[in-house]
């Protein structure tokens, strides 16, 4: 049985794990094993809102333009496409794009075609919300989880292998374990660091940059069924996606409470916006220990954790998986577009006159 930290990243712990030495998980799981060459990834969250379902062709036209910029020298290794309904009931489609190299992704933003369409003015007056949020963790920041072994998805993409059977996993605290960089740091960010509005204003509308913090935890956590075989899908649909959506829901109108800065349960579309049969939810989190805190005590996660263990050895055709990173500062953006000001991280930014607001 391996360790989910790849052999390079393995140093001498000064935090130690949760369970003892001999533990032994209690069904298969697995981790992508990406290149030594790759020692930090990007993955950006490419935005499009808009309030009036009647804009919806303009929205997948700005989606497919934003789609149709990826396929230059410097784009992505991998992209997909998702859409969701927000809780002000508004549209938002979502290019999710990862690259090998932040050098490569910076070529990209800064290209000219890249740069003058986000500054145009015509963002300002097309009728459309827009949002990139971006960031760029280094290999020792970040753990994926599968339970499967082929095709993987999101920064799996970016993997040239599969690791044989690990140990972390099945157990509170595993998450953390699986992350290398966890063998000799908290990753807390510091009690001060909270979300800052750096120019612009939410309630205004217009261009809002917001400034993040040491440590912000995102995770991708998915669930694709569009090869599982009839009792499977009932298996999905009648079981797991209930409890899921549950705790999203919850997560969604009363993250704040528990340290979520924001989280999206969004469906895969294809190119015209048809949905597909896979989904997955984007949590951005002040820190690792409060998705913790929220996955090890509240009622909405235990029964999604409870239901996932019931059925994780039936599994066949369903294909359930997740990624979770933390990120330095410096490697984060996050601007926004003519967005409702709870979007994103605009709903818990403050200004910087402001910036004395206690941290739960």
């Amino acid at each position: 049985m391996e360790s989910a930290i790849d052999t390079h990243l393995i140093c001498p712990r000064s935090i130690s794990r949760r369970v003892p030495d001999d533990y032994q998980p209690p069904f298969p799981m697995w981790v992508g094993r990406a290149d030594q060459q790759i020692e930090q990834v990007t993955m950006a969250y490419l935005g499009v809102q808009t309030a009036d379902g009647r804009n919806r062709e303009t929205a997948l036209a700005a989606v497919a333009s934003i789609v149709a910029s990826l396929q230059s020298a410097n784009g992505p290794s991998s992209h997909d496409v998702t859409h969701h309904v927000d809780n002000r009931g508004y549209d938002n489609f979502i290019v999710v794009a990862y690259w090998s190299d932040p050098r490569t992704f910076c070529s990209w933003l800064r290209s000219e075609h890249v740069e003058q369409w986000w500054s145009s003015d015509d963002r300002l007056e097309d009728g459309l919300g827009y949002f990139r949020e971006i960031v760029s963790p280094r290999v020792d920041q970040f753990e994926t989880l599968y339970a499967f072994q082929d095709q993987l998805p999101g920064v799996g993409t970016l993997m040239n292998g599969i690791s044989g059977d690990i140990n972390e996993h099945g157990y509170w605290g595993s998450m953390r374990e699986r992350i290398p960089l966890s063998q000799n740091d908290w990753m807390q960010p510091a009690d001060c660091d909270t979300l800052t509005i750096v120019s612009g204003d939410p309630a205004a509308g217009g261009r809002v940059v917001v400034a993040g913090h040491d440590n912000i935890a995102l995770i991708r956590s998915g669930q694709d069924w569009r090869e599982a075989g009839e009792e499977e899908r009932d298996l999905y649909l009648n079981e797991i996606q209930p409890t899921l959506d549950s705790g999203m829901d919850f997560l969604r109108d009363n993250g704040a409470d528990v340290g979520c800065y924001s989280n999206r349960l969004v469906q895969n579309i294809d190119v015209d916006g048809n949905p597909v049969d896979e989904t997955y939810n984007i949590g951005y989190w002040r820190s690792l220990e409060k998705l913790e805190r929220w996955a090890e005590s509240h009622p909405t996660h235990l029964r999604i954790f409870t239901t996932f263990f019931k059925v994780a050895t039936e599994l066949d055709k369903l294909r359930l998986y997740h990624e979770v990173s933390v990120s330095d500062a410096a490697g984060q953006i996050f601007e926004y577009i003519n967005c409702h000001p709870a979007t994103g991280m605009m709903r818990d930014a403050v200004a910087v006159a402001d910036n004395t607001k206690e941290i739960a």
